[in-house]
C-alpha cells in the first residue's frame, strides 16, 4: 500500500493524473497533462491514440504538416476509427501565425488532446490557451511549457505578440524571455 502511495504521488507531482498514467498517456513523447480535460504531446503512435481513446479524449488535435517524416501516416483515419474528432492546422514550425492560434482555440471544447512532432507547438499553444481563455497566471503556464522546452526566437516573438495581441502583458514577474538558440 506505501509503495502505491509513493508511485501515485510521483504521478500527481508530475502532473499526469493517476487515471490518465493507467491508460498509458505518459509513455507518450513529452506527455503534459494541464487538467482533466486538456493535455498536450510529442507525435503518437497508433497504440498511444488508442490510449488517448481510452482516457476518453474526444478530439485530438495535430498543429504540424501530415508530411513530417514522423508524422503518422492517416493519423485523422485512426483518430476517427477511435471515435474521436479530428482537427488538423498546419502550423509552419518557421513561421507560426496568431490566425493559426485563434482557429485552434476556436476547435477547443471537451476533452481535448493537442498534439505537434515533439510538444513544442502545441505546449506553446497550450500556453497561450490556457493564460488568454481560462485565466492561468502566465507565469504558471509558462512554467508548464518551459517543463517541455524554451522557445527559440521565432516562438518567444510569437508568444509575446500573441499575448499582447489579447492585451497581456508578457512581462510578468518570474517570466524569463530569453530564447532558445534551438
Amino acid at each position: 500500500m506505501r509503495a502505491a502511495m509513493i508511485v501515485l504521488g510521483i504521478l500527481l507531482g508530475s502532473g499526469i493524473h493517476a487515471e490518465e498514467a493507467d491508460a498509458g498517456l505518459s509513455q507518450i513523447f513529452n506527455y503534459k497533462s494541464y487538467s482533466t480535460s486538456f493535455a498536450s504531446a510529442g507525435q503518437p503512435s497508433a497504440e498511444q491514440l488508442q490510449a488517448v481513446a481510452d482516457a476518453g479524449f474526444e478530439r485530438v488535435i495535430y498543429l504540424a504538416f501530415t508530411d513530417h517524416e514522423r508524422s503518422l501516416p492517416a493519423e485523422d483515419r485512426v483518430v476517427k476509427s477511435l471515435g474521436m474528432e479530428y482537427v488538423q492546422i498546419p502550423v509552419d514550425w518557421e513561421a507560426p501565425r496568431q490566425g493559426e492560434f485563434n482557429v485552434f482555440a476556436s476547435a477547443m471544447e471537451g476533452k481535448t488532446f493537442l498534439h505537434c512532432q515533439a510538444n513544442f507547438r502545441a505546449s506553446a499553444f497550450a500556453m497561450l490557451y490556457r493564460v488568454i481563455h481560462d485565466g492561468v497566471p502566465l507565469n504558471e503556464a509558462k512554467a508548464d511549457m518551459n517543463a517541455v522546452w524554451t522557445p527559440n526566437v521565432t516562438w518567444t516573438n510569437f508568444i509575446r505578440a500573441t499575448l499582447e495581441a489579447n492585451d497581456i502583458d508578457p512581462d510578468c514577474a518570474g517570466c524569463d524571455w530569453e530564447p532558445s538558440n534551438f
